[in-house]
């Protein structure tokens, strides 16, 4: 008697053409699971899908997750939701607040209300932003959460991920909903962009171009920069354990590191002559800007629930940065001359 082969679990990534979505995407995959994702490509990109795009086990729906037919086509297929759509990044955030203060808040509210209705679980992702300007360090899940003034607009990231995250664990308690919320402290790898103020990759891409490497601030706020590797490791393991539902887990490296100090590590290890120079927040962002000296998480909780802490070191994580964006510049170059020569 030939036994009916067992049900293949089927996850939704939203925000699947993101820096982080995409590696998610790709891990399942290797994982022989059945993937779908949406993505906007507002501030993700197709390209970062070009490994997995032709996979019969995965399909893309370019749209945004407050389209309530796209939504609700994909969420009932699903078995496991991944919600990473957001609008995310500094320059980002001053340059255009309305948009993300929309994306974020609604589009959360629109999958926690979809996913309710089919009793799908979701693993949505927070931020490190959401600390504000606690001064306590390492910042622990049930710390207080303390942001700047409403008008200084580079708080309002932080503040609708915390909105994000009351509405995902109100859903929790009042509905039973299996909602499990991880807080990414500086993620970096592959695929990430330099264009709203991600740091690594726009260091990364100077150095290789001979250009100044551009240190905003005084360069002596510290962050913990982890492995996009070790990152999907830690969320694919909160899917799995029943446990994770219902609470916060910070998710990141405790390996402190000044931004000056990566900007000299990153000259260093591409053999660049660039200068490091260093640019006031006022004329990077915005007058006012405000920023974050420390940002150093604490991981026991994650820990102790999954034996889960990063493998990978900084130095590690940037050299396949430098090996990408050279590679990606290669490409671009060549690009551009073939389009020349079209003309």
């Amino acid at each position: 008697m030939v036994k009916a082969p067992s049900h293949r679990q089927v996850y939704l990534v939203t925000g699947g053409a993101g820096f982080i979505g995409s590696h998610l995407v790709g891990e399942l995959l290797a994982r022989g699971r059945r993937v779908l994702a949406i993505d906007d490509l507002s501030t993700g990109s197709i390209r970062n899908l070009a490994g997995v795009i032709d996979n019969p086990d995965f399909e893309f729906t370019q749209g945004s997750i407050t389209d309530d037919g796209a939504l609700n086509r994909l969420v009932e297929q699903a078995d496991v939701i991944f919600h990473l759509a957001a609008a995310v990044g500094v320059k980002l955030i001053v340059e255009d607040p309305v948009r993300v203060i929309e994306t974020n808040i609604k589009g959360t509210e629109d999958l926690l209300k979809v996913a309710r209705q089919f009793g799908r679980p979701v693993l949505m992702a927070s931020t490190s932003e959401v600390y504000g300007k606690n001064s306590k360090v390492p910042f622990c899940e049930d710390d207080d959460l303390l942001f700047g003034p409403t008008n200084k607009s580079r708080w309002s990231y932080g503040a609708t991920k915390m909105v994000g995250e009351f509405l995902g664990l109100a859903y929790h308690q009042e509905f039973g909903s299996p909602v499990s919320i991880f807080r990414l402290f500086n993620t970096i790898g592959p695929r990430q962009s330099g264009q709203y103020g991600m740091v690594v990759p726009r260091f990364v891409r100077q150095a290789l171009r001979g250009e100044p490497i551009t240190v905003y601030g005084d360069g002596r706020q510290t962050r913990c920069f982890c492995d996009v590797r070790d990152v999907v490791e830690a969320l694919l393991g909160l899917s799995e354990h029943p446990d994770a539902f219902g609470k916060v887990h910070n998710v990141g490296s405790d390996q402190e590191i000044s931004i000056q100090g990566v900007a000299e590590k990153v000259k260093s290890m591409t053999g660049s002559d660039s200068p490091i120079v260093k640019v006031p927040y006022e004329e990077a962002y915005a007058p006012g800007f405000e920023d974050v000296s420390r940002r150093v998480p604490d991981t026991s909780r994650i820990h102790s629930l999954l034996s889960w802490k990063p493998r990978h070191y900084l130095e590690q994580t940037l050299e396949t940065v430098m090996r990408y964006e050279a590679e990606r510049m290669k490409a671009d170059s060549g690009a551009a001359e073939l389009s020349e020569e079209v003309r």
